[in-house]
């Protein structure tokens, strides 16, 4: 251990092995290691000096995270997680166990996909077809142009942008709920009409990624779906044990 701590990765069942020739954050990568005395164990490095949330260090935990979900469940540790030494990040693991371990098997054989939904591109003709109000305002404003018109029409166009996103985005929630194992909303993002992540049956990945592409098809003038993973289950992670200082990102 270095006198930066030891940074932690993932807690992962104690029979799991680390991917061959996987390296850890910092440069260069930080040789891996497993610290655990009981049935889980952690996935740790030395943590680099003055560690920053660098493209570099970012992708690395996050491959490795994928990496290792590929052999058995991972519970993830968000990036810059750093415990004090080994011996306190045992003593946590050994409190937790229990925890840890309902955790793993919660997650096993699940990958995380997120969804966001947000208003269509170029949808402007859709809307005046399909959105009464909007196309009274923007005939008004073809028959006496002013600055307030024209004001009202904009706040119109993008009211009803937002609310058929967000129309589309409850139906395509209803529509990938009964096929999934869990479902946890996102935090709110400018400009989303829904941001909510997917617990997925990793042997199910692909029809899920089916079933977004052909909404997102068949509702294009109402919305612009965008599904990233499969990403590591952070989502669906209730306890961010063990407890640890992080580093400044």
């Amino acid at each position: 251990m270095t006198a930066n701590g030891v940074y932690v990765y993932a807690i992962i069942p104690a029979e799991a092995n680390l991917p061959a020739g996987a390296g850890g954050v910092g440069g260069p990568p930080a040789p891996l290691r497993l610290v655990g005395d009981g049935r889980v164990t952690a996935v740790v490095s030395d943590a680099p000096p003055q560690l920053r949330a660098r493209r570099r260090d970012l992708m690395a935990h996050q491959d490795l995270l994928l990496r290792l979900s590929e052999d058995g469940p991972v519970l993830p540790m968000r990036f810059g997680v750093i415990a004090p030494d080994t011996d306190s990040l045992r003593q946590q693991l050994a409190g937790s166990e229990t925890e840890h371990l309902a955790t793993l098997a919660h997650l096993a054989a699940g990958v995380e996909f997120n969804l966001k939904a947000l208003p269509a591109q170029d949808a402007l003709a859709a809307v005046l077809a399909e959105e009464k109000t909007v196309r009274r305002l923007r005939d008004a404003v073809r028959r006496r142009p002013d600055y307030e018109a024209n004001v009202r029409l904009g706040e119109a166009v993008a009211g009803a942008l937002s609310r058929r996103a967000a129309e589309a985005g409850k139906q395509i929630l209803h529509e990938l709920t009964p096929t999934v194992r869990a479902v946890a909303g996102g935090p709110e993002v400018h400009g989303c009409a829904l941001n909510v992540s997917f617990l997925v049956d990793r042997s199910g990945s692909d029809a899920f990624r089916t079933t977004v592409q052909r909404f997102a098809d068949s509702h294009r003038a109402r919305v612009e779906l965008r599904v990233a993973g499969p990403l590591p289950c952070y989502s669906f992670v209730s306890s961010r044990a063990p407890r640890a200082t992080t580093a400044a990102v």
